[in-house]
């Protein structure tokens, strides 16, 4: 559906990080329902093949939304496809963990890049096309790492804090416009990233149905999103008891016995 008029039930809806996880059963929902959805990625043919089933209501858009230059030339691609946008799902992500306190830059500007500045270009480009309809959405992938600190996670929880601010930020600076902000904070959802993770997740849930969950509390008018409640509440919980987690869960679940030496 390109720039012509589409249907006044019917939203245009711009998914990053769509092939494949939360943003890819995010793109089967939203066609299933008959809603313009522009795909975007870094693989292509996980794209075209996510295209397939609903080539009309499906438009691929490969980019890189960690690379200021990918994102720049996907600016003016977009601006082809479509004059608006009533939704933007940011689900671009990706984790590196720091087994042994290595702070190696390189990993660490990798998980920002995308994780965080791929959100911040996610918006720029997107904010434009966001102004043109009467109720705008913007939403972006959180986590709920941010809420207390994970052994082996300072770069992935890091990022996914920075963003929560951001987020909240943009949500104290829009409160007089029409641009809705949205963060969503899921626990371990069955990816291909989080199936790398040598440890267990509790409360593993299905990419169906945390997008389920994203899209009913979109409607719903919320603003955060946490999911699932057996997960956000202790940790929530623990957010406020500090020292709780520091002196019991965290020395349960670190690896690191002794630091290295120089």
């Amino acid at each position: 559906m390109p720039k012509s008029v589409h249907p006044a039930d019917k939203q245009t809806i711009w998914i990053t990080g769509a092939s494949s996880g939360i943003g890819a059963a995010l793109v089967h929902m939203l066609t299933g329902e008959g809603h313009f959805v522009i795909i975007s990625g870094r693989n292509r043919d996980a794209l075209l093949e996510l295209q397939k089933p609903a080539p009309k209501l499906v438009k691929v858009l490969p980019c890189d939304v960690g690379d200021d230059a990918s994102m720049a030339e996907a600016g003016a691609l977009l601006r082809d496809i479509t004059d608006q946008l009533d939704l933007v799902i940011a689900c671009a992500g990706t984790c590196e963990y720091d087994d042994d306190l290595s702070l190696d830059i390189a990993s660490y500007r990798r998980v920002f890049d995308s994780n965080f500045f791929g959100v911040v270009n996610t918006l720029r480009v997107a904010l434009p096309l966001l102004n043109n309809v009467r109720a705008p959405v913007f939403v972006a992938l959180g986590s709920l790492s941010s809420v207390v600190g994970f052994p082996r996670a300072e770069a992935y929880g890091a990022s996914k804090a920075a963003l929560q601010y951001f987020m909240d930020a943009l949500r104290a600076d829009t409160s007089n416009v029409a641009l809705r902000s949205v963060l969503v904070r899921p626990g371990f959802i069955d990816t291909p990233l989080t199936r790398e993770n040598d440890f267990e997740m509790p409360f593993l849930m299905a990419p169906d149905e945390a997008a389920r969950r994203i899209l009913s509390g979109i409607r719903r008018g919320k603003s955060v999103i946490d999911f699932p409640r057996r997960m956000s509440w202790p940790l929530r919980l623990l957010g406020f008891l500090r020292p709780v987690w520091f002196a019991v869960c965290a020395p349960r679940m670190t690896r690191i016995k002794k630091l290295r030496r120089g």
